[in-house]
């Protein structure tokens, strides 16, 4: 009975021991801003990260990097806004800003979005999303297209990676190799065996069309843009050009003074863009000013699609509800927000500080703007995207082009009438292309494609039609638009 009286007693004193150490260490982590009375909820706060940071540093059973732990900690705290666009910056990330918006890099040439996990959509990947890929890089010459998604980098699983860790992936030293395996629509996979090589940010592409018109596409709007448009302009004038072809397609954007400016060169009155936030620094309104380069009555037609975001779509917008330009192609992006990128230290952080809004007073964030003509690439069915995928992952195309470098018309035909008789539901017109694009990766690609590029067909039959100034003042402003098709749903 003793025994056991014994027995029962050390296990009680046992509990309450442990009960003991669990209530220190709760004495021990009560942070010393709740005795503090009358503080903001702000400096509360603050203050209870300043004494958790401080004891992980202090106690925690291993060593702790502090840098390590900073990061996190910044990353988490960006993490918190539910905001793509706004993000920590790590030293390498600014490093890589830097050479994305002035300078060079060894990459593949793809401009890429890693998409916060959505509780609203628990059932979507959080894949790194293809923005739009740079002209005349590898990635372009690989065929990658907006909308595709990087499911594994060199066999990694791309889900539980940060976009500072995808681009260490994807960047390098030109001449190396990386694969990537992409997710197109639904159920087309596929990888691709890139070689990096040295990228340069480029601006703008322009020749003369056909029937006369200057066609100038924009890429991306950097400090040199604008001298490039101003270049082009003058450009097309000495080949007495008759109208112009904007193509705004998989432009992911850029700086917005850069586009207000090029804005102004097609502008001479009315409101460009207008910035607003709830801090009244942010809140500003550009107007154009009366020394447009190009004529008020030359038309003007914007291709735009789902590539087509930030700065391009407030181009496309700004023309549009000042009357001066027709729409052609597929709903835009939708980000109408305007981040600024401060430092701190040898890090930083990319902040949304204002959204921006259309001459008609439309925000397009998650919106995007809706094209004047709708003209889509057709989708493919479940059986195309089969006999897609079977092609992709068996290296037709690269097979083709490998061994006829410098096919002609008639062996492409041959080829694509070769791949249809053995059961390819896909029409030709996309065998062709595929077949084009694939015979494009070695050499630079074409200014413009007329065989196969049914917006710009579309834009040059608009131009033809000599409707052009009806079909404008007859189009809907940006905020209208919004406005019916919200009315439409009910809303």
């Amino acid at each position: 009975m003793e025994d056991k009286t014994r027995k029962r007693d050390q296990i009680a004193w046992s509990a309450i021991t442990v009960v003991a150490v669990l209530c220190s260490a709760l004495i021990v982590n009560v942070p010393s801003a709740y005795a503090q009375d009358g503080q903001s909820d702000t400096q509360r706060y603050f203050n209870l990260f300043q004494s958790a940071f401080n004891f992980i540093l202090q106690n925690y059973v291993e060593e702790v990097d502090s840098k390590k732990l900073y990061e996190g900690a910044m990353q988490g705290l960006f993490d918190s806004l539910g905001d793509p666009y706004s993000s920590f910056l790590t030293e390498a990330m600014v490093n890589d800003l830097n050479d994305t918006t002035v300078g060079q890099f060894g990459g593949i040439g793809l401009y890429i979005n890693k998409p916060l996990p959505d509780p609203k959509t628990p059932d979507k990947r959080s894949y790194v999303e293809i923005v739009s890929p740079i002209e005349d890089t590898p990635g372009w010459r690989a065929g990658i297209q907006p909308g595709d998604q990087i499911t594994h980098i060199n066999g990694e699983p791309t889900e539980p990676l940060v976009m500072d860790e995808v681009l260490k992936r994807l960047r390098g030293t030109p001449g190396s190799t990386v694969t990537i395996t992409i997710l197109r629509g639904t159920s087309v996979i596929f990888d691709e065996k890139i070689v990096r090589a040295m990228i340069e940010v480029p601006t703008v592409k322009r020749a003369m069309l056909p029937d006369g018109s200057g066609y100038l596409r924009i890429i991306e709007f950097t400090p040199q843009t604008v001298t490039r448009v101003r270049e082009s302009l003058d450009w097309f004038k000495t080949n007495k050009y008759n109208g112009i072809v904007i193509d705004l397609r998989n432009n992911p954007g850029g700086l917005l003074q850069s586009v207000i400016q090029v804005a102004d060169l097609f502008l001479s009155e009315g409101i460009i863009v207008s910035t607003k936030s709830r801090t009244r620094s942010e809140n500003a309104v550009y107007r154009a000013r009366a020394d447009a380069v190009v004529p008020k009555g030359l038309p003007i037609i914007v291709l735009i699609n789902r590539g087509s975001a930030s700065a391009s779509e407030i181009l496309a917008g700004a023309l549009k509800d000042n009357k001066r330009a027709y729409l052609i192609g597929e709903n835009s992006y939708g980000k109408g927000s305007v981040q600024q990128v401060l430092s701190l230290g040898d890090t930083g952080f990319k902040l949304t500080m204002s959204r921006y809004y259309t001459p008609s007073d439309a925000n397009i964030d998650k919106v995007g703007i809706a094209p004047d003509l709708q003209v889509k690439e057709p989708e493919l069915s479940p059986a195309e995207e089969e006999s897609l995928n079977n092609l992709m992952s068996r290296n037709v195309f690269e097979q083709f082009a490998k061994t006829n470098p410098g096919a002609t018309p008639a062996q492409v035909d041959m080829f694509v009438r070769g791949l249809r008789s053995a059961g390819s539901p896909l029409s030709e017109r996309v065998l062709k292309r595929l077949v084009r694009n694939q015979l494009l990766r070695t050499s630079i690609a074409p200014e413009y494609d007329l065989e196969y590029d049914l917006q710009l067909k579309a834009a040059l039959d608009v131009l033809a039609s000599g409707q052009f100034a009806t079909l404008v003042a007859s189009s809907m402003s940006v905020h209208d638009l919004q406005a019916t098709v919200s009315a439409a749903a009910g809303k």
